[in-house]
């Protein structure tokens, strides 16, 4: 049985607070340096992540967790405060991605092959 990578988790604190994130969101705002990155005029963009998956999580102690995705990414380590963070600023965060991919000419979809 193929199954799909889920493209979203529930985080939830103790304060109450529970947020769903996306993979796409995760992906774009990984903790990690990567060579998936493009850098435009000192902006570093990711872009062509619409539809990447989550494939595992794994726990690091109480600091946080590692977050492999099904685009083979795994260096970013998402602290429960960073995690925290994007919950909050979720869609202030997702509008400013929005707005660099199209100042720069470039799209949530991945490229095509040619």
């Amino acid at each position: 049985e193929a199954r799909a990578a889920p493209a979203q988790i529930e985080v939830q604190f103790a304060d109450g607070s529970t947020f769903h994130l996306s993979a796409e969101f995760l992906r774009v705002y990984s903790p990690a340096a990567d060579s998936k990155i493009r850098s435009i005029a000192g902006e570093k963009v990711i872009f062509g992540r619409r539809h990447v998956g989550i494939m595992s999580a794994e726990s690091i102690g109480n600091y946080g967790v590692r977050i492999l995705f099904d685009d083979l990414h795994k260096t970013g380590i998402f602290t429960w405060d960073y995690l925290h963070h994007l919950g909050s600023n979720k869609f202030s965060l997702s509008r400013n991605y929005i707005k660099t991919l199209r100042k720069h000419g470039l799209s949530r979809d991945p490229q095509r092959r040619k």
